[in-house]
């Protein structure tokens, strides 16, 4: 069966169908990783996207129920140059190809991806249909055109679990060699979920801490109920320019005091918290080679998992307490931030990894002591 991947620019690819035969619209946006194509389809960052992997062979060691990073599969759909019909991997329970299918994303293969690439590197990312049914070009065309740009909707509201639960995921190999931390009595730890991945909640757990997660519009006093020790806002899709109801209540939690750690998204919304501003970037960061270099530490650069379509503006933050810590050696832009004063650290880049690099794991070991800190001050 034919499958077709049509660009707002009227760009048009014609190649095989993959996975499920359905039409789905989304941005679409590409990731240079090599391997971690599960994590990155249950990523919810990628909820309302179109995922194009620049790697040219995919589904090598097929799909395991292991390594799923959310409930569901986010993407809209898969953009691939070959997907390999036979995967070889002792923790594989099924091919690329049938989880698609079983999931209901459609995908394309044999198509030039390094052309699309350069296309969206060239011209910016930008809406697109993808179909593997039997529908013309022009009928694919109408339908794009009557959709709302990607940055129009709220999909942390879909991604977020949308209730209060606490992570009793038992800590399983490798990361119960990993703790590296503990505490007794266990540190408190509330997680704000705009999107969270779960491999956070396993590396805050791997550390000795009790992991509550509450939904994207929890209220200040919500996330502070309990009296948590620490407070973790996570990862997610979106603009957040237009999450007023989460900048409203993580400006009511920062006068808490509690020390706060803030990933992707939850970096982006603390800087509009305190009065700053964010930016769509041209075609975003996402893959597991992106340099970073921490200002403030030892001045060390660390090659990290990013997935970001938007990023803080640095002379937006100037004055307001918070100073960027890390700087991204592509481009400039901001990769993290610390507060003058108060116990806050953010980070643009993926500490948790899933897939990619884990050179910065670190910075939860530091979190942790930040929290352990200001709880044996109180």
């Amino acid at each position: 069966m034919q499958a077709k991947l049509i660009l707002s620019d009227g760009t048009v690819f014609v190649g095989q169908s993959i996975g499920a035969a359905a039409t789905n619209i989304g941005e679409v946006v590409f990731n240079t990783s090599m391997t971690g194509y599960q994590e990155m389809l249950t990523d919810p960052s990628y909820r309302g996207q179109i995922l194009t992997l620049t790697y040219p062979i995919i589904g090598s060691y097929g799909v395991n129920i292991e390594d799923w990073e959310s409930n569901n599969v986010q993407v809209r759909g898969l953009v691939v140059k070959q997907l390999c019909d036979r995967h070889s991997n002792w923790r594989a329970n099924e091919a690329l190809d049938t989880f698609l299918v079983k999931h209901n994303i459609p995908g394309i293969a044999g198509i030039d991806t390094r052309m699309l690439t350069r296309i969206i590197r060239s011209h910016g990312v930008m809406m697109g249909i993808i179909s593997g049914e039997d529908l013309s070009v022009e009928e694919l065309q109408q339908r794009l055109a009557s959709a709302p740009d990607y940055g129009l909707t709220d999909y942390v509201r879909e991604v977020s679990a949308g209730r209060v639960y606490s992570w009793d995921e038992q800590v399983q190999e490798p990361y119960d060699k990993m703790v590296r931390f503990t505490s007794n009595p266990p540190l408190k730890i509330t997680v704000v979920d705009y999107g969270v991945k779960r491999n956070i909640l396993r590396l805050l757990a791997s550390r000795g801490c009790e992991v509550r997660v509450v939904p994207c519009d929890a209220t200040a006093e919500e996330i502070l109920a309990g009296n948590p020790d620490g407070l973790a806002f996570s990862p997610g899709p979106g603009d957040p320019a237009t999450l007023g109801y989460a900048i409203d209540s993580m400006q009511g939690v920062v006068k808490s005091g509690k020390p706060i750690l803030g990933i992707c998204l939850g970096h982006q919304l603390m800087a509009w918290a305190f009065g700053g501003k964010t930016f769509k970037l041209k075609f975003g960061h996402r893959g597991s080679n992106h340099p970073v270099k921490d200002l403030v530490r030892d001045g060390a650069i660390h090659i990290t998992a990013q997935n970001h379509g938007y990023a803080v503006d640095a002379e937006s933050i100037k004055g307001s307490g918070l100073n960027v810590s890390h700087i991204n050696l592509n481009d400039g832009t901001v990769e993290g931030m610390i507060h003058e004063e108060l116990p806050i650290m953010t980070m643009q880049f993926h500490p948790e990894a899933s897939g990619g690099p884990r050179d910065t794991e670190y910075m939860f070991d530091e979190f942790i002591r930040l929290v352990d800190k200001h709880r044996v001050s109180r």
